[in-house]
């Protein structure tokens, strides 16, 4: 379960890194995905999600996670967003990186 400190700097702009567990075969390891938190939704009620986008070898990459997944292992809150002009930021995925950095005003 992750703590009250971390669920509320999870929102749109912020810059996070999620360590999920990973199970391949019989083997368990944990995989670190960063990226900017396009979108909170459903609040912290039981289905509520947050979408991470990346982009990994020039390809751009979402993965959307269930905040009481018992396959999250723990969050780290790379950067905190100081204004964002939206609670959803789907427009970041038609824009280049330097777009993205003067529009949400950090580094990705």
């Amino acid at each position: 379960m992750l703590s009250k400190e971390v669920l509320e700097k999870i929102k749109s702009g912020a810059i996070i890194k999620v360590f999920e567990k990973v199970k391949e075969g019989d083997k368990e390891r944990v995989a670190q995905f960063s990226g900017l938190v396009l979108a909170r939704k459903h609040g912290s009620e039981l289905g509520a999600t947050f979408t991470v986008r990346a982009t990994l070898a020039g390809v751009g990459v979402e993965k959307v996670y269930p905040i009481n997944s018992p396959a999250i292992e723990k969050i780290v809150i790379v950067k905190s967003p100081k204004k964002v002009s939206r609670a959803k930021l789907y427009y970041i995925r038609d824009l280049s990186r330097k777009e993205t950095r003067q529009k949400i005003g950090s580094s990705q």
